[in-house]
């Protein structure tokens, strides 16, 4: 346990191990441990969990630096795990720690104007992101050390990815916990029961008719056989988890949190809902594991996501995972140091939850051409929740589809100018808060040979690179960009180019005060626009931002809004894509 000369840092994970002295049935769904947390400014009861054998666990951290106390409970009471306690002394990370990891600085939260995100420190965060879904499984093996930055290829590990992406100015990546019936094991990878009912709707696993294999070092995330008739092989059994399992993705975590990656934690894929509603006891099954993975995770600087909801076919309805989830949360609270919910969702998480959920971190997704960065904006004028594409055109794509009718070649200057169309339009679009990047053979995980892009080779892909420079373009104003409001209808003309594409649009977003505008014109955007919303006699420098390099040009000369309070804006370096900036003078 602890004692009061334990010392640990603030926002450091800190497992609390306990021996149940009584064996359960099934300790993962009858029973139940947490600790009465104190300390400075914190009073919380903290859940913990089963992690196999006789061993529990509750995760803490200090949220501020003192004196922490602690009380165990459980039902039904256990001498190994009621009654013991302890203490701990939480001291403050020095200046030069926090240089080196921003983790250090504690949760991700919103801030005060609810339109970005924040260490709690109040240190800016800026997502950005990568879709690495099958993180948990095989296809991303941790090692011992530190990654290397490339040239990668099939030996390529977890740390040689992150260090890819960290020099890229990544910080962030999204996966998915588990994906329960996948497996390469002959069954076909979409399969259905006699009722329509879906046991599974996997990626196909490259040179076979089956589902892509997802296990790990310690297994498959629940246990078999299952309660599906006829499936049983195939769907587990979603009330007895496996622990092992989810003790290779805590090293992963852990992993990922000492670099200064801040994981976004998907708890299950939506393909499961079906079968997982029909066979057992809904919505308090989907509630145990919600809450197990907030108790395994919550203490992790990392976003938690209750489902991976990217499509709505082949499950349940949103609304029938709302019970499951709000359920969760009336019997055990938010989670209990800050770790923001957000979901991966289609077309957004207002439109699939509604408002006023259980969401704090908002994102569209999953309809990726910029007819659909309007969510955003509705996300926008809806709720002041802070708001991220986290799903939008994947470089390279071609599966989705079969294949995506806009494909272009992989790695091309369309293909850079597909990601970058959704990078700049989301953020304009009221995405304020960051972007999460995808590209093919990535968001699969593709390792075999048979694969149509080998995922190291993936990484090289310049798209990625180029993500980074939003930043420069979002803060050439500090933190200022947090006022600005999307109005794209402030452009004319502004859709040009047909809505399924990524080509012919444009964007904007302004100050209150009208003080300063950001703009970003797509590719075969018009060359002469026009500027609504601006005052007649007011007095504007224009400035052009190239988005390939992450460049400011230098200031141009001063335009004058005329008596039409319509200003015709200078045109743009070339036909391609540009950001610009007009300031007040």
């Amino acid at each position: 346990m602890t004692s009061a000369d334990s010392i640990v840092k603030v926002w450091s994970k800190l497992d609390l191990v306990f021996t149940a002295n009584g064996t359960f049935g099934n300790a993962y769904a009858d029973a139940l441990l947490w600790v009465d947390l104190e300390g400075p400014g914190y009073s919380r009861r903290v859940y913990g969990f089963w992690n196999g054998g006789s061993e529990w666990v509750v995760r803490v951290l200090a949220t501020a630096p003192g004196e922490w106390r602690w009380t165990s409970g459980s039902t039904p009471d256990d001498g190994g795990l009621s009654g013991q306690s302890g203490s701990f002394i939480a001291e403050p990370w020095e200046p030069e720690a926090l240089e080196e990891n921003p983790n250090r600085r504690g949760m991700i939260g919103a801030t005060a104007n609810g339109r970005g995100l924040q260490y709690a420190d109040g240190t800016p965060y800026f997502l950005l992101g990568d879709t690495w879904w099958s993180l948990p499984s095989y296809r991303f093996p941790l090692a011992e050390g530190e990654g290397r930055t490339g040239p990668l290829g099939p030996d390529a590990t977890l740390n040689d990815y992150v260090a890819v992406r960290k020099a890229q100015g990544f910080n962030c990546v999204g996966l998915i916990a588990a994906q329960p019936a996948w497996a390469n094991d002959g069954a076909p990878n979409s399969l259905q029961m006699d009722d329509g009912t879906w046991v599974r709707a996997a990626w196909k696993q490259p040179g076979t008719q089956s589902a892509k294999d997802m296990h790990n070092e310690g297994g498959r995330p629940f246990a078999f056989p299952g309660k599906v008739p006829g499936f049983e092989q195939v769907f587990p059994d979603m009330d007895r988890i496996n622990p092992d399992y989810f003790k290779v993705l805590d090293r992963k975590i852990d992993y990922l949190n000492a670099q200064g990656i801040v994981p976004f934690i998907e708890f299950s894929r939506r393909d499961a809902g079906q079968c997982w509603q029909k066979f057992h006891d809904w919505p308090e099954s989907y509630a145990r594991y919600v809450q197990y993975l907030v108790a395994r995770y919550g203490a992790h600087i990392a976003l938690l996501s209750p489902i991976h909801y990217d499509y709505f076919e082949q499950t349940i309805a949103a609304e029938d995972y709302n019970v499951p989830i709000n359920l969760a949360i009336e019997r055990y609270g938010k989670p209990p140091f800050g770790s923001l919910l957000t979901a991966n969702p289609n077309p957004s998480t207002l439109v699939n939850f509604g408002p006023d959920s259980w969401v704090d971190l908002h994102q569209s997704g999953n309809v990726r051409e910029h007819y659909t960065y309007w969510y955003l904006t509705e996300i926008f004028n809806a709720e002041r929740k802070p708001a991220i594409n986290g799903e939008p055109y994947y470089a390279g794509l071609h599966q989705l589809g079969q294949p995506y009718p806009l494909r272009v070649p992989p790695d091309s200057e369309d293909d850079r100018i597909y990601v970058r169309s959704g990078l700049y339009g989301s953020f304009l679009s009221g995405g304020l808060a960051g972007f999460i990047y995808g590209a093919e053979g990535i968001w699969q995980a593709d390792t075999e040979p048979e694969s149509l892009h080998k995922m190291w080779d993936s990484f090289g892909w310049q798209s990625a690179a180029e993500i980074q420079h939003i930043k420069a373009f979002a803060t050439i104003h500090g933190q200022r960009y947090l006022e600005l409001e999307p109005d794209a209808e402030l452009v004319v003309p502004n859709k040009t180019g047909p809505g399924f594409s990524y080509k012919g649009w444009s964007y904007c977003a302004r100050a209150p005060d009208r003080s300063w505008f950001m703009l970003y014109f797509e590719a075969d955007a018009p060359m002469e626009t026009r500027l609504r919303g601006v005052a007649a006699g007011d007095r504007y420098r224009p400035r052009f931002f190239d988005p390939r390099r992450g460049e400011w040009g230098e200031p141009g000369e001063a335009i004058t809004v005329p008596r039409s309070s319509v200003l015709t804006l200078p045109a743009r370096p070339d036909t391609g894509d540009w950001g610009m900036m007009l300031e007040r003078i």
